[in-house]
């Protein structure tokens, strides 16, 4: 084999070595790294060993199912992971550089209510800056949400949620009101101040119980020692905002589905309920595209830097010198 050949070989096979290195230290399982890489669990040890060999260093110890960074291999990881990220988003990064544009496809996972009220003003700056992107929205649950991006199908979830997996990196960017809704000449609005006794009191139209807003309705009022009746069970809140209008129950919900233009009252439940934050959700460990960069950017300058030095903490608590 001519030497040209022969040190093109090593270059890829190096290539092969750091991939499989990089990702048995995200997921700490050679059988995760495998099916990230489509290859078998053998073919990611024997790359491993490979590279340990070249290097003559051991990269990781073993923890019970787990393996887990030497200091060497945390060392390795944090010289590699740049490189392995910059080579796999080579293709998307060199046309934005040599047509300063971001091309291909943006996947966004969401529930109703993110897509509805809070990005159609954040997808259209981006649309026009970026024209040649393709967006994609699965109008998902939260729990759905999640497992897109664990999955890999979807870019990154942008909601709101109660508690936030160990897997998950969790950004909250926007804070929203909880507010009761009621007919403009409902009985409520002569209460000052209405208390959760009096909401208990009239027939609540409210989402069904897996929907985090449910969840901290049941949260609230059992602490407050008050059951409530749930006349009408409805997904989405534009539903529920129409059912309220014609006076077949009374809402909490959150302002962010809230114009001003509706025929209804609101009151701020601020007292007995914490604010609801939306922001992006993200597997850790994720290589982010230049595509999902810039969209995360609009929603927050500095989102992209906090996940990254979240990603550096957890190493760093995982592998302490």
């Amino acid at each position: 084999m001519p030497d040209s050949h022969l040190r093109f070989a090593l270059k890829q096979s190096r290539f092969k070595q750091l991939r499989a290195f990089c990702y048995t230290a995200q997921t700490h399982s050679m059988s995760k790294a495998a099916e990230q890489m489509f290859l078998s669990q053998p073919s990611i040890s024997l790359l491993i060993q490979s590279l340990e060999k070249d290097l003559d260093e051991k990269l990781f110890l073993r923890r019970g199912p787990r393996i887990l960074l030497t200091t060497e291999g945390a060392t390795l990881f944090s010289l590699a992971l740049p490189l392995v990220e910059g080579l796999e988003t080579l293709p998307q990064t060199f046309h934005e550089q040599c047509r300063n544009q971001i091309s291909g496809n943006l996947t966004i996972a969401a529930g109703e209510s993110s897509i509805l009220y809070l990005l159609p003003d954040i997808i259209k700056v981006f649309s026009d800056k970026y024209p040649h992107i393709q967006i994609k929205l699965n109008n998902v649950s939260g729990n759905e949400g999640l497992a897109q991006i664990r999955a890999g199908e979807a870019d990154f979830a942008v909601g709101s949620i109660l508690n936030v997996p160990k897997d998950i990196f969790y950004l909250p960017i926007y804070n929203f009101e909880p507010m009761l809704i009621t007919p403009n000449d409902h009985p409520l609005l002569e209460s000052n101040p209405v208390t959760i006794q009096d909401i208990a009191r009239y027939g609540l139209i409210l989402s069904p119980q897996h929907q985090s807003t449910r969840q901290m309705v049941d949260l609230v009022f059992q602490q407050f020692n008050s059951e409530y009746n749930v006349v009408i069970e409805a997904g989405g809140w534009e539903v529920t905002k129409k059912y309220v209008e014609c006076g077949l129950g009374i809402s909490i919900v959150n302002d962010i589905c809230l114009s001003g233009k509706e025929q209804l009252a609101s009151i701020p439940l601020g007292k007995y309920f914490p604010k609801r934050s939306y922001g992006i959700f993200l597997r850790n460990g994720t290589a982010i595209s230049p595509a999902a960069r810039r969209f995360i950017t609009i929603m927050d300058t500095g989102a992209v830097e906090k996940y990254q030095a979240s990603e550096q903490r957890a190493r760093m608590q995982a592998h302490p010198t």
